[in-house]
């Protein structure tokens, strides 16, 4: 095993937050969603796609956004004891524990006229605020998509252009990732390449939402650092590229392990040409 300074196992550094955080008990459930998200993360590999599951969780006033799989493995750490050694420290060891893998490890809260965006970043979590979309454009065009009526919109959002189809049987103004601002539940909504498409998959029914609260551990968006979109590409792009680095200006010590993370990191620069992130341009106007 490899260790962190003070309290960690560098195979759990990045979740070690979750061993003291609670689960969301002030807001309760109205809707309860789940898509999945068809993606090509790197153009060297174009016939790939990755796929991911993902929960819309919505209160009275927020809109939860966060993968499932990310969400699973926060109650899978949660459950991992902590062991206090005799100086104080304390030790967390995963030795044992398969936890869910994810791509997008963020949350992201939609609110009327605004959404917050959460990530942890190392030793750090941090977040920033866009204005909610504005600029959609509604078309007159409906479809059928499982069983549901929709209506057609679209909208180009940083440097893709997508098509959207949201529901007003559903009248939540929400939607997967930062998508929201339309007249009911976005069903599904494509890029016009094919690149990216979120599409419902699963509802949970209104009988069996009465007493279910948001599932969502605490700490995903509490006690943040404020800072704008392009300070947090540049403290992800670090910490991704080198994470050494980091580790060492936080006065984190890896006792064990450091070629593991060097080759990871010789894998993602290997792959870096062909990144294809959803965002192709990050300019932001903030609420």
């Amino acid at each position: 095993m490899y260790y962190c300074k003070k309290t960690l196992q560098l195979l759990a550094f990045f979740f070690s937050i979750l061993l003291f955080s609670q689960l969301n008990k002030k807001d309760s459930l109205r809707g309860e969603f789940i898509y999945v998200l068809k993606a090509k993360l790197n153009t060297l590999t174009p016939n790939n796609k990755h796929e991911e599951f993902f929960s819309l969780q919505i209160s009275d006033n927020y809109a939860f956004f966060a993968s499932l799989q990310s969400l699973k493995r926060d109650s899978i750490f949660q459950a991992i004891p902590i062991k206090t050694l005799e100086n104080g420290d304390r030790l967390l060891s995963s030795k044992g524990v398969s936890a869910p893998k994810t791509k997008f490890p963020y949350t992201i809260i939609q609110s009327g006229e605004s959404l917050q965006f959460f990530q942890r970043v190392a030793l750090s979590l941090l977040a920033y605020k866009e204005s909610i979309i504005k600029d959609w454009e509604l078309i007159n065009e409906t479809k059928i998509i499982n069983t549901i009526n929709c209506k057609k919109a679209k909208v180009t959002y940083k440097g893709r252009n997508w098509i959207a189809w949201y529901s007003t049987e559903i009248p939540f103004p929400y939607g997967p990732y930062k998508f929201s601002g339309l007249p009911g539940l976005i069903v599904k909504i494509t890029e016009d390449k094919g690149d990216y498409d979120f599409e419902l998959v699963k509802s949970t029914p209104n009988s069996k939402l009465k007493g279910k609260l948001v599932n969502i551990y605490e700490n995903r968006y509490t006690n943040a650092v404020e800072t704008t979109q392009s300070k947090f590409e540049e403290a992800l792009k670090n910490a991704i590229y080198n994470p050494l680095g980091v580790l060492a200006n936080s006065d984190t010590n890896i006792i064990q392990g450091q070629e593991i993370i060097r080759n990871k990191q010789k894998e993602r620069e290997k792959n870096k040409d062909g990144e294809n992130p959803i965002e192709l341009d990050n300019s932001q106007k903030l609420p």
